[in-house]
């Protein structure tokens, strides 16, 4: 809105407002306008959330250490979603279809975090929707990203090739030819929609396993959205993609301002949720940052690199996925003493505060190794 305002209408007759033309300003304003919305409102929030008695349950099985947080204000992630949202409609060109696209992403998995939050509250227990539902509403949303990428790429501007890291001239595309003018063309989409599903169910769950712990979890979203913030800008740049090789996707430069809001929130949520957390912000937000980075990596053709760009959140998922097949085929025999894995190091004896600064570190080594790959093509 702003950007329309202050560019688009004033700058023919105030010169000065040339340097809202350009993204890196605009998603420095965009991450400073998030930060100041989630500082702010963040009291307000918490006051709200005590008030009405919408405090964290704390499951019996679950490290002793953390009982003492129950009745902690929790569905913080809507302050996160206010701070993304906001700045992002302010700051970025509204008739670009992939703000749109992310913005849609980023309220349905909120939604879908925010219904399960809310029938814990209310039942006061550790049980919302069940796993099916949440499941399926996620493949749901996923599936209706995938279609509108679809049709993107038949506008002209998006690509179903697959950018494979470290192989530059290797980019299989995942819609098969041969079915388009056959009558089972349906199924030519089928291997996209599959995997965008994967990719961004898979995500959302990989952020709601890893946040255990007093700002863990938004510690490694601000790192992976920073990471985002600098994929997103060299995609959309001419002379940048160029260089390295990258497929040009001029329009997804726009993007750049939603991650940069995204780093702002997250910072500005953790200074309610370091370590003793004020807040936390329970599925609400965990499953809109997964389903937000997710759906950005999607777009910007940077899906192979989700991994490292979100290593921990990875690390986790593949800790809980480990431990439940191990205790099924193993006849209740367990890798880790406790999953997510970081419990695991809890009761290791490591303090929470050592774990969740550890976890840091790895995923900004994560996210580095993702940056260097750029140019290792």
């Amino acid at each position: 809105m702003l950007f329309w305002l202050l560019y688009q209408k004033l700058f023919p007759y105030f010169r000065l407002f040339r340097i809202f033309r350009y993204v890196t300003f605009r998603c420095v304003f965009a991450s400073l306008t998030a930060l100041l919305i989630g500082l702010l409102i963040g009291p307000f929030v918490i006051d709200r959330l005590r008030q009405f008695q919408i405090g964290q349950y704390i499951r019996e099985e679950g490290p002793q250490s953390h009982q003492k947080k129950g009745g902690t204000p929790t569905m913080g992630g809507v302050l996160i979603c206010i701070s993304i949202l906001v700045p992002t409609l302010l700051w970025s060109d509204l008739s670009n279809p992939f703000v749109w696209l992310v913005f849609f992403s980023t309220l349905a998995f909120a939604a879908i975090g925010f219904a399960d939050d809310y029938i814990k509250v209310v039942h006061k227990r550790n049980l919302g929707l069940t796993s099916r539902q949440k499941l399926a509403a996620q493949l749901g949303v996923s599936a209706i990203i995938a279609s509108a990428l679809l049709v993107l790429d038949w506008q002209g501007v998006y690509s179903t090739r697959l950018v494979v890291p470290f192989i530059k001239n290797f980019r299989p595309n995942l819609i098969i030819d041969t079915l388009l003018h056959t009558h089972f063309w349906p199924l030519a989409f089928l291997p996209f929609v599959l995997f965008v599903m994967f990719v961004i169910t898979g995500a959302s769950n990989a952020v709601n396993l890893t946040d255990g712990l007093d700002g863990l979890a938004i510690g490694c979203t601000i790192i992976a959205a920073g990471a985002l913030t600098v994929l997103t800008y060299v995609s959309g740049h001419s002379v940048f993609s160029n260089y390295l090789e990258l497929q040009r996707m001029p329009m997804v430069s726009e993007l750049t301002i939603f991650c940069g809001a995204m780093v702002g929130a997250s910072i500005g949520f953790l200074w309610y949720n370091a370590h003793p957390a004020e807040i936390f912000m329970g599925d609400v937000g965990s499953l809109m940052l997964g389903g937000a980075i997710a759906t950005v990596a999607v777009v910007i053709k940077q899906e192979l690199l989700l991994p490292f760009i979100g290593g921990v959140f990875i690390m986790e998922a593949l800790s809980v996925m480990l431990q439940v097949g191990s205790y099924k085929l193993r006849n209740g025999k367990r890798i880790f003493r406790m999953a997510p894995i970081h419990h695991h190091f809890e009761l290791l004896g490591w303090s929470e505060s050592k774990v969740i600064a550890r976890f840091w570190i790895l995923a900004l080594v994560f996210a580095l190794f993702a940056l260097t790959t750029l140019k290792l093509r």
